[in-house]
Formats: structure tokens, C-alpha cells, sequence
């Protein structure tokens, strides 16, 4: 059918009409036309005009778009439908200019619809997702975790006030030339009457450190490695110094659980504990100086491989921010433990992630770093590096913790991360192509599926066999 010609769609009127079980007087009064104009319509003496093609592709824009899927009509019933769509905060689009974009760009148009069905498609599987974890739990309210780990990532991970009060504590600690794990033991003792205790308790073996408020004295498990109680020191340090500004702050947090606000407190002397250790500007220039280097930074600041990686991903102070990273961490079960993100690439909120990632390998392969370049759904990509760690135990009888974290930063900061030296990155194919989970992910040509992404049907051949059995669309 021509762009321009009359379109006589009587029989798709009527095709429509029998599909939903409308008469013509219920189909005139929902289109704004007599009922004689429809009759005419549908009988073909008139044909649908732009302003009554334009009222059915709103009235019934899906039902429309199947009677009548390769014409005109369908485009712009589809352009309506994505155009008045009440989910998107925008303007309307005027009924004149729809038609004339059917008319005079249809492939933009097409593309517009095309864009919209993927949005809408995406919505459904997260509602879909959304039920799942709601009908896994007792009551339609997130866990204490959840909302404290929502409050940082809403946060963006940097918080202000601590930072910079951790960074002025940090001078002060060190500057008379004092080792900070020092410097740290003797402020607990001075300024607290807080005694450092290297030994544990009979039974309590399985604590990294307790801290007793009467005796004020604070155990340390002796296997520990320095870096590992230097940040228990300073959290602890943090706790005491920073008091009412972590009360202040979680007092002002808005849970619906109540262990959340003591979790939000533990995580924010954490996360002081962290600036405490490793200061924000000094952290920053020896991380640009060195391209982000893991291994030359930790040696730097004494600390771990997991806290330096962490840390990075902290950076986003207003007019000094650093590299925007996503930071995880990842156990031998592919759950995920931590997770934050400055990037796009948003983790999963609930389960593991994509198999794909290089994440999994090096759980099972500690001590030894791994990158990857990785491009997910919407064509970004990402440059990846991941460590499997193990920390080790005092007993034979306790068994070491095994884990991977993971550090990564989009391709457009390739020139301030060491690990994308080794890289190709501008080949079509050079990239691994993952997703964010098996049940938000679009793919439908990876093999290492585990499960169908949520609320998209399914088709099954038995004739032929794939490594995955079944298809989706």
C-alpha cells in the first residue's frame, strides 16, 4: 500500500471487531465516529482516514497492530502506542506529527517502535523477576541487607562527610612519621583507654576480633595478616571517633526493618575504616600514577588486595572524582557478596551473575589475575580484572574462605587501567558477550544459559538438539 493512497481497511476493522467480540455500535462509540461511517468503512465505500486510523491504533493498539501487522496502519498504531506511553515521562506527540513521521521517515519510526517493544519487554521481565523474589519471601518488604546495601548504591557508594573526616584523621595519625597500624594502637589507647588484645578468647576462636566495651579492650585473631588488622583497628578507631556522625547518618536513613540501621552503622564504620586506611587524595594520585595498579597500590597503603580493589571503587568525590569502576565480590557458588557499581553495568539484585564472566574462573583459580574484555546487551563494553583469593584459617578444622573479587571499568578508560594493556580491544569479536543474569539477559544464542530470561515465552523442538533446550523471541 502506497504512503499516500486511501487506506481501505474495511475487512481489518471487521477482523478486529470479531477478534474482541465488539459490535459496531461499542466499536463506533470507543473510535468517536457514527456508527453509519463505520459501516461504511468496513463495507469499503470509505476508506480510514489518517484521524480514524490514528483512533484505532490508540484505542486498541495491540489488538491493531496483530489484525494488521505490515502496513501503515500497523506502524502507526505502534508509533501511537510508544508515543503515549503513560510509564515514560516526556512530552506527548502531536496526532499530526505521528502521521507525518509514518509518512515521510518510516524506518525511524519503525525503529522507534522496535526500541519501545524492547522497553516494554524489559519491564515485563523485571515484574516478572520482581514476583519471583516476592513470592520467595514471608512479606512484600526487602531484608535488612537489601535496604542497607540500596541505601549505599543509592548513595553512590561515596559518603562525604566520613570520608573527608577520615582523610583530617589520617594526617593527623601519621604526622609525625608514625606507622598507621601504630598510630592506630595508640590512639584506641590514649585517647579511648581502648587496649589491643592479639589473642582470643577460649571460644571464640571463629572471631576476627570482639571488642569488649566494659573491660575496653579489643581481641584481635593473632593469624590474621597486618593489612587485616590495621582495618580492624581502624574500624574500630572509626566507631569511637566518628560516633554521633554515623548516628547522625543512620538516624536519618529511612528503613522499614529494624536491624537494618545497626547494619548501615557497621558498614559506615567500614567504609571509614577504608578512607581511614587509604585517604582519599593521596589514594587517588598514586592510583592515576600507577593506572590503577592492584598490586604497586596495596603495597603502597599496607593493605589488602580485596580493601584496595573496594576502595577504587569508592572514588567519585564532586570535582575530584576518579575512574568510575563497578567493584563485586563473588564466592564459590557464584553468589554474589558485594557488589557496587559507578558504571552502567547495574548487578543483579538477586542470585549470581552471567557464567560467562571471568569472575567464576578465578574463584577456582586463586592467586592468580585474570582480565577480560566483556560487552553486555546494550553494546557497551567493559574491561574486567579478577583475583581468586583465600584467607586462610588458624585450624586445620576451620576451612579457608575462597572467594573472587572483581574490578572493572568501561573501554572508554582504557588508557588509565593496567590490565587493559594485554587486551584487544577493537576487534567485532574481541569481546566476551555477557549479561547481567540468565533471567534479565536477552541473549538468545548463549550456550552457558542456565534458566530462560523472565516472562518471555519459550519454544521447544524435540527434533533438534542444541546446548540449550529451547528458544525464545
Amino acid at each position: 500500500m502506497s504512503s499516500r493512497s486511501p487506506a481501505f481497511l474495511g475487512h481489518s476493522i471487521r477482523e478486529l471487531r470479531g477478534r474482541l467480540g465488539l459490535g459496531q455500535q461499542e466499536t463506533a462509540r470507543r473510535l468517536g465516529i457514527s456508527i453509519s461511517y463505520l459501516s461504511q468503512i468496513e463495507s469499503g465505500v470509505r476508506p480510514l482516514t489518517a484521524a480514524v486510523l490514528l483512533a484505532v491504533a490508540k484505542t486498541f493498539p495491540r489488538e491493531w497492530s496483530a489484525v494488521s501487522p505490515n502496513d501503515e496502519g500497523s506502524l502507526l498504531a505502534g508509533a501511537a502506542e510508544a508515543a503515549g506511553d503513560p510509564t515514560i515521562a516526556a512530552d506527548p506527540v502531536p496526532e499530526d506529527l505521528l502521521r507525518r513521521a509514518v509518512r515521510q521517515q518510516p524506518l525511524v519510526t519503525r525503529r522507534l517502535v522496535a526500541v519501545h517493544a524492547a522497553y516494554r519487554r524489559s519491564q515485563s521481565q523485571l515484574a516478572a523477576l520482581n514476583d519471583t523474589v516476592l513470592e520467595a519471601t514471608e512479606e512484600d518488604a526487602p531484608l535488612p541487607w537489601q535496604e542497607v546495601r540500596d541505601w549505599f548504591h543509592n548513595a553512590g557508594n561515596y559518603i562525604d562527610p566520613i570520608d573527608r573526616a577520615a582523610e583530617a584523621l589520617h594526617a593527623e595519625l601519621t604526622a609525625d612519621g608514625r606507622h598507621l597500624g601504630q598510630a592506630l594502637e595508640r590512639r584506641l589507647r590514649d585517647v579511648y583507654g581502648v587496649g589491643v588484645e592479639r589473642s582470643m578468647p577460649a571460644g571464640a576462636e571463629k572471631s576476627l576480633s570482639i571488642f569488649d566495651a566494659l573491660e575496653k579492650q579489643i581481641a584481635v585473631d593473632p593469624s590474621l595478616p597486618p593489612e587485616s588488622t590495621n582495618f580492624l583497628l581502624a574500624h574500630q578507631l572509626a566507631r569511637l571517633q566518628f560516633w554521633q556522625m554515623i548516628q547522625d547518618i543512620t538516624q536519618a536513613a529511612s528503613f522499614r526493618s529494624s536491624e537494618a540501621p545497626k547494619l548501615l552503622s557497621i558498614g559506615l564504620a567500614n567504609y571509614a575504616a577504608g578512607a581511614l586506611t587509604m585517604p582519599y587524595t593521596a589514594f587517588r594520585a598514586e592510583a592515576r600514577r600507577t593506572r590503577h595498579d592492584i598490586d604497586q597500590l596495596r603495597s603502597s597503603f599496607n593493605t589488602s588486595f580485596e580493601q584496595t580493589c573496594h576502595r577504587l571503587s569508592t572514588l567519585q568525590r564532586p570535582g575530584a572524582e576518579g575512574v568510575p569502576f563497578f567493584f563485586c565480590r563473588v564466592d564459590m557458588a557464584g553468589n554474589i557478596t558485594k557488589r557496587h557499581s559507578a558504571t552502567r553495568l547495574q548487578f543483579a539484585r538477586f542470585g549470581g551473575a552471567c557464567p560467562l564472566w571471568v569472575v567464576h574462573e578465578a574463584a577456582a583459580i586463586p592467586d592468580r589475575i585474570l582480565v577480560q574484555l566483556a560487552e553486555t546487551p546494550d553494546g557497551v563494553r567493559y574491561i574486567s580484572m579478577a583475583k581468586g583469593l583465600v584467607k586462610p584459617t588458624a585450624s586445620y578444622l576451620r576451612s579457608p574462605r575462597r572467594y573472587a573479587v572483581a574490578l572493572g571499568c568501561e573501554i572508554d578508560h582504557a588508557e588509565s587501567f593496567i590490565y587493559a594493556d594485554q587486551l584487544s580491544l577493537k576487534g567485532a569479536s574481541s569481546a566476551t558477550p555477557i549479561g547481567i543474569a540468565c533471567r534479565v539477559c536477552p541473549r538468545n544464542d548463549c550456550e552457558q544459559r542456565a534458566f530462560p530470561p523472565a516472562g518471555r515465552p519459550i519454544t521447544v523442538d524435540p527434533d533438534r538438539r542444541f546446548a540449550v533446550p529451547y528458544s525464545f523471541t
